[in-house]
């Protein structure tokens, strides 16, 4: 792939499920050997579990000196139409390679099969994909470390601004509840089940889509529960009060690693703010188990905004090379993600379009049908 002095790059195409265990050993030494890759969702674990539901879904390995150095995980679609394995669920995205490995985009679409590649959550430094970029946003972290005391000492001195309200609200719970207990790596598949159930009544509280209406969604989110490896583990933490689960929380780590995924709450006891328990508790605890970073993901919110350290950056775009299938899914796909985007980035059109969402959420709830226009003109998720 690469000529003129320097070791020429070979491309093959697999099929998740088939990366024997050398490969999977190599794909996971690319992420040990540059941090920007340690992410979960980076990891062949996740492809792995997404090519379980997802036929289109492949890996397309890079050979240097004979050694496989480069993994971009993919989902091909009709027409030779290309997507970033698990785009809409992935929270990161990129060919994970050694140290040293070049590449061509539009010569790594060619061996793929693809006239096009959307992505848009791509980690920075991925350099041939940069002239293909529409837009970069900011994706919040926490830099977490282990506290020297328990958790209300952790979060007095991390984030002491919210430590005396919630502190109050947690004693508040444990009066009226039970008392409060938090499991970092609880093993009970029916409170996953209780934590899927919260987040559909949350979507459609809010009128946006329900992923775990998607049985593929929920096939894979049970697969991911249950892998239990050194570079990637499943962990559902749960919030209790008594033995009534208050809040839970499922998503992916690496070894160093926590992805935000999945978060809900039990909507009756919203007034104790049980989901920003969640989080400040779901973080110490990562600290206490060898995580040294929580991705949030990209998105604007205000408890991402209180709780972050810095922010990463991510891309969105449409790596594509000459074919009238690239123009048309440009077209295509373009405008609805500059609509969104636009909306998210301004607050005088966010706030008002999420009050139009919770609205239609409402009405669908209570059985009342939404108006046509409503329907059809649903902003898309952020």
């Amino acid at each position: 792939m690469r000529k003129g002095g320097r070791t020429e790059v070979e491309i093959t195409i697999h099929r998740p499920g088939e990366l024997t265990p050398e490969l999977r050993r190599a794909w996971h030494r690319a992420m040990d050997e540059s941090p920007e890759y340690s992410n979960p969702f980076l990891a062949p674990e996740f492809a792995i579990g997404v090519g379980r539901y997802r036929r289109g879904a492949r890996v397309a390995i890079l050979h240097q000196g004979g050694e496989p150095a480069g993994f971009l995980p993919y989902e091909r679609g009709p027409f030779g139409t290309g997507r970033a394995v698990g785009l809409g669920l992935s929270d990161c995205q990129a060919l994970v390679h050694r140290p040293g490995v070049t590449w061509n985009a539009e010569e790594l679409l060619r061996a793929c099969g693809l006239s096009i590649f959307e992505f848009d959550h791509l980690v920075e430094e991925q350099r041939p994909f940069a002239p293909h970029v529409t837009g970069t946003f900011a994706s919040p972290v926490i830099d977490v470390k282990p506290g020297d005391g328990g958790y209300p000492e952790w979060l007095r001195g991390t984030y002491p601004g919210l430590a005396k309200t919630t502190l109050k609200k947690e004693r508040r719970l444990g009066r009226d509840i039970g008392e409060v207990r938090f499991e970092f790596d609880e093993r009970d598949p029916e409170v996953l089940r209780t934590l899927m159930r919260w987040k559909s009544a949350q979507y459609r509280r809010t009128g946006r889509m329900d992923r775990f209406s998607r049985p593929w969604i929920v096939g894979l989110v049970d697969h991911l529960f249950r892998v239990r490896e050194e570079h990637f583990t499943g962990v559902l933490s749960v919030l209790y009060a008594g033995d009534r689960p208050v809040a839970a929380h499922f998503g992916p780590r690496s070894s160093t690693v926590l992805a935000a995924w999945f978060t809900a709450y039990d909507p009756e006891l919203h007034y104790y703010s049980p989901g920003l328990m969640m989080h400040l508790r779901t973080a110490e605890a990562a600290a206490r188990h060898g995580v040294t970073l929580v991705d949030l993901g990209r998105g604007d919110k205000e408890y991402k905004d209180w709780l972050k350290t810095r922010e990463l950056r991510v891309a969105e775009g449409f790596a594509a090379r000459p074919h009238p299938v690239a123009l048309a899914q440009r077209l295509w796909r373009r405008p609805v993600r500059g609509l969104r985007n636009t909306v998210n980035a301004h607050p005088q059109l966010r706030e008002p379009a999420d009050r139009l969402l919770r609205t239609v959420g409402r009405m669908r709830t209570e059985g009342v049908a939404a108006p046509p226009g409503a329907r059809k003109n649903r902003l898309p998720e952020g």
